[in-house]
């Protein structure tokens, strides 16, 4: 297996030199994150994987997803990414290598990931987005054995507004089929899980735009409203340098999956880390947080079948066993 770019001190220098100011100056924070992570992407590994692009999943131009597949054999786990954009704005392809690289990674571990785009305000509003992640789901289920992936087990991933509509979709009972989410976990990266138009958001307007301007809807329309016991197994994790209210958000999700499951998720603190950089530093030498996914994903299986079925695991790159195997 090819070995990924490591990260040069230069952009560690850019991380550590951003990352307290954040907050001050985001639209030009992500601009340079995004920047200096495309060229060291493309060096990242991809020869041994298969992408199949642009598959539609509606009829709008914006209903479409790659799939990305180490083999069409075997009945593998499926990553299906939700990307951000603060709901107004946002692609798949967020530069050449930025949202593919999640997904690439994904494969690389033995996953078929799924890459898909959907509706944005303020031509599409509430709860657009969430109908748009339930039809990937349902044309997942459908048609991802194809791609060598397993329909049952289905690990919807979002980031930022992205995880929103995720989580929206995971939780909230009225956006789901008669059978159910079919998800076997969620995993939500520094997700705005909770609709506020207030001061310290600097995003309101866009909140506004998707959501509409009435504060008292926003509970009824905020995913983390919607957890039960019910929920499917969740992992959550968020950068030390968000977008502001993005920590608050995903802690309180954190603590009403654990009351309402009476048992804590999966949580992941990305020290050094802010709102882009959690994401696009995927495929990289540095996959702490993709390591973390894995063994979210594995405990989700042991979990969910029987001992004597349990997975197999295999090693990673740096000899941890703890991998489920994903063929």
């Amino acid at each position: 297996m090819d070995t990924p770019p490591e990260i040069p001190a230069s952009l560690r220098h850019l991380l550590a030199d951003i990352g307290p100011t954040w907050g001050r100056d985001v639209a030009n924070n992500v601009r340079r994150i995004v920047d200096a992570y495309t060229p060291i992407l493309a060096r990242a590994p991809k020869d041994d994987i298969e992408a199949a692009r642009d598959l539609p999943y509606g009829d709008d131009e914006r209903q479409r997803l790659d799939v990305y597949t180490p083999g069409r054999d075997g009945r593998r786990p499926v990553v299906l990414f939700v990307h951000g954009g603060a709901f107004v704005d946002g692609h798949r392809d967020r530069s050449p290598e930025i949202y593919a690289n999640v997904l690439y990674y994904f494969a690389r571990q033995g996953c078929v990931g799924v890459n898909m785009e959907y509706r944005l305000a303020p031509a599409h509003t509430y709860p657009s987005g969430t109908q748009d992640v339930a039809a990937a789901v349902a044309w997942v289920r459908e048609h991802i054995a194809r791609y060598g992936g397993d329909p049952t087990r289905i690990y919807l991933m979002g980031h930022s507004a992205g995880a929103a509509h995720a989580a929206s979709y995971a939780y909230d009972k009225r956006h789901q089929p008669d059978d159910g989410h079919g998800l076997a976990g969620l995993i939500v990266v520094s997700g705005r899980v909770r609709a506020e138009n207030i001061a310290e958001n600097p995003n309101a307007r866009k909140v506004e735009a998707y959501y509409g301007a009435d504060p008292a809807r926003y509970d009824d329309v905020s995913p983390v409203t919607h957890v039960d016991a019910q929920s499917p197994p969740t992992m959550v994790a968020f950068a030390e340098y968000e977008n502001p209210l993005i920590d608050l958000y995903c802690l309180e999700l954190a603590g009403r999956l654990a009351a309402a499951r009476r048992r804590a998720p999966r949580l992941a603190y990305a020290r050094g880390h802010n709102h882009t950089s959690i994401i696009a530093h995927f495929n990289t030498a540095e996959d702490w947080l993709g390591r973390e996914i894995m063994e979210f994903i594995h405990d989700c299986a042991r979990r969910a079948v029987p001992q004597d079925a349990q997975p197999s695991t295999i090693r990673s790159e740096s000899g941890d066993p703890s991998w489920p195997n994903c063929s």
